[in-house]
């Protein structure tokens, strides 16, 4: 027990003093900069660069200069930067590892003091340390399906545009202008993409790294072709709306049939903590040698694993590509 204490206590002691030192160096790069600002101003006096030129966008991985220079090195952190736009989160990769490492820190401490659970200490250090990346994974989720069922009306609105007279780039911008989020940042980043020289089709192909969806996916391709061969692109558009609509009518009808099987992953899901926290309620004597006797310890291990695998297996089932 007093080995516990000693490690909590050493746990609590180390992350106050990486708090305090990234504090500390935070404060040291701003004052840098501000110094570089200022010799800026003192050698000449240029002019402030307007607000249309905000497409130099901040790529920055952690405001702490030494924690940006190590996660460049990593490809994982890359991704995990990319997730975090996707997700609309507005935070970098630096802020969300810090984020994950307290939050883990933070359960598993809590954990700690309930008597009878520290050995389950580690569990909520993992449980804890997943919970903000498992939050960006459900904002971009939320965010990619509200894309995803405003994105024909996007198209059609470019149709319009085009077939009104209007240029394709400055039908871009209409649909910025016109729409809401998300579809407008993402064709207003676009527009903005091709309006300060970067070539159309290099600007389509990073609209479809931002957002890697089957819809727009085919967008980007139709148009390709269509600049590519000629043709009619307003009715290009149109077929292509038509498609992503009835598309959505399947996912509709498939989500439906699949109800059964969604509330099935629920019940069997929820079913055993409920049980646990009733009995813990109603009769802990009965449950309390699982959490105290070691073969129980392993019985847990072994009932999450599988409480895990099912779940997986029953999504895998119920998932059906349109």
């Amino acid at each position: 027990m007093a080995g516990s204490i000693a490690m909590a206590v050493f746990l609590v002691v180390a992350v106050l003093g990486f708090i305090v030192g990234v504090l500390l160096d935070q404060r040291r790069a701003r004052a840098r900069v501000l110094r570089e600002r200022l010799d800026t101003v003192q050698k000449t006096a240029e002019p402030e660069p307007s607000e249309d030129l905000a497409l130099v966008r901040d790529q920055n991985l952690s405001t702490i200069p030494a924690l940006d220079t190590f996660l460049r090195k990593s490809e994982r952190i890359a991704n995990l930067q990319t997730l975090l736009q996707q997700g609309d989160v507005g935070l970098n990769a630096g802020n969300i590892i810090l984020l994950c490492l307290a939050s883990g820190a933070v359960f598993g401490f809590l954990i700690f003091l309930v008597p009878g659970f520290q050995q389950f200490a580690p569990l909520g250090v993992i449980f804890g340390s997943i919970l903000p990346y498992s939050y960006v994974s459900y904002r971009k989720g939320k965010r990619f399906q509200k894309f995803e069922e405003m994105f024909p009306e996007a198209i059609d609105t470019l149709a319009r545009a085009v077939r009104a007279g209007h240029a394709f780039t400055t039908a871009l911008e209409m649909i910025a202008n016109e729409l809401s989020e998300p579809v407008a940042s993402e064709f207003r980043k676009l527009f903005e993409e091709q309006k300060f020289g970067l070539p159309v089709r290099d600007a389509l192909v990073n609209f479809t790294e931002r957002v890697p969806l089957v819809d727009v996916k085919f967008f980007v391709t139709a148009v390709m072709l269509q600049r590519e061969t000629g043709g009619n692109l307003a009715e290009i558009l149109d077929n292509l709306s038509y498609v992503i609509r009835e598309r959505f009518k399947i996912l509709r009808q498939v989500r439906v049939h699949t109800a059964q099987g969604r509330l099935t992953m629920m019940l069997l899901m929820g079913l055993p903590p409920i049980i646990v926290v009733s009995m813990l309620v109603m009769n802990p004597s009965f449950i309390r040698p699982l959490f105290d006797d070691p073969i129980g310890h392993i019985l847990i291990v072994v009932g999450l694993t599988l409480q895990t695998v099912g779940y997986f297996v029953i999504r895998r089932i119920i998932q059906i590509q349109v």
